[in-house]
């Protein structure tokens, strides 16, 4: 498995091509001190056998997907699941999947680097072959993720990276100061799949509309970002005085934050199961056009 790592003066960041996974990601504090601000495992053959898709690349499809099938155009394409739900791509989505390495490139001013994937057509059952990039650049004190694809079928795309954040060494992240900003999420159901309905956050344990600490509170929720937004989430801690702040080109946003080992992931996205519902963003992708997520993911380091 190869792995390549590009840095500045502010961010260092290291990838694996499996996965296209982000093994390690380090930010320079006031005081010239690197911090880890992500959650890694201890080697790169533990991403094998990683259930959680620690710091990959996720897709065909980001989420969930209900039914075994997709229905397009007519047509019913039987696809991988377990129980009726496909999550994150199928038995072997793009998170375990090799990735080609294509570009690594470093400079004071502008770093990067560049993995592609075919996904042939039905592989996992979705239709079109779909040819995808993921581009990781370090520009100043930002992470820039862009995952583009093109497909010669209609398809439907939803891909965001799955990097559990979490900015100093405190055993939990409960201090963290968090801030979302989204009025509405997506409401689930007791299988983590969305009911169609978008109710807002107002007054509700999802109202992070103004930072306040996180608590205790776990989540695995969809969040239906407000279309006049400054950034989609915001992220500090007062033990490291890093602020983590989340940009995106994305309607939605998934916050998970799992039961076994303190982290947060900030998965820039689509809404899950979005084909199954006419009133949310549409996941479609036609021949011709290029699917573009962009997310910036910027490091400040607070006095």
């Amino acid at each position: 498995m190869k792995q390549v790592t590009v840095k500045n003066k502010h961010l260092s960041l290291e990838v694996l091509e499996y996965g296209a996974i982000i093994l390690k990601l380090k930010f320079r504090t006031f005081g010239n001190s690197w911090t880890d601000v992500n959650v890694s495992l201890d080697s790169p053959e533990d991403y094998l056998n990683d259930p959680l898709a620690i710091g990959a690349c996720v897709g065909r499809y980001a989420g969930r997907l209900s039914g075994g099938n997709l229905n397009l155009d007519g047509n019913s394409f039987p696809l991988t699941h377990t129980d009726g739900i496909t999550l994150h791509g199928g038995d072997r989505g793009f998170s375990r999947r090799y990735w080609t390495l294509e570009h690594v490139g470093e400079s004071p001013e502008k770093s990067e680097i560049i993995l592609k994937y075919r996904s042939e057509h039905l592989e996992e059952g979705f239709p079109g072959t779909l040819d995808v990039t993921v581009t990781y650049t370090l520009l100043k004190n930002t992470l820039i993720i862009r995952h583009e694809a093109t497909t010669d079928r209609p398809t439907v795309v939803n891909l965001t990276n799955h990097t559990y954040f979490k900015i100093d060494s405190q055993p939990l992240i409960a201090h963290y100061q968090l801030q979302i900003n989204a009025h509405k999420k997506a409401e689930t159901d007791s299988r983590r799949l969305p009911t169609g309905r978008l109710p807002g956050v107002m007054g509700t344990a999802y109202d992070f509309l103004e930072e306040r600490p996180l608590g205790d509170f776990t989540m695995d929720t969809p969040f239906l970002l407000d279309a006049n937004r400054d950034f989609a989430a915001r992220l500090t801690s007062s033990v490291s005085g890093i602020r983590l702040t989340v940009h995106t080109n994305q309607p939605g946003l998934v916050v998970y934050t799992p039961e076994h080992f303190a982290g947060i992931c900030f998965e820039t996205q689509n809404l899950p199961d979005a084909p199954r519902f006419d009133h949310f963003p549409d996941a479609r992708l036609n021949p011709g056009e290029t699917y573009v997520n962009e997310s910036h993911f910027v490091f400040e380091s607070l006095p």
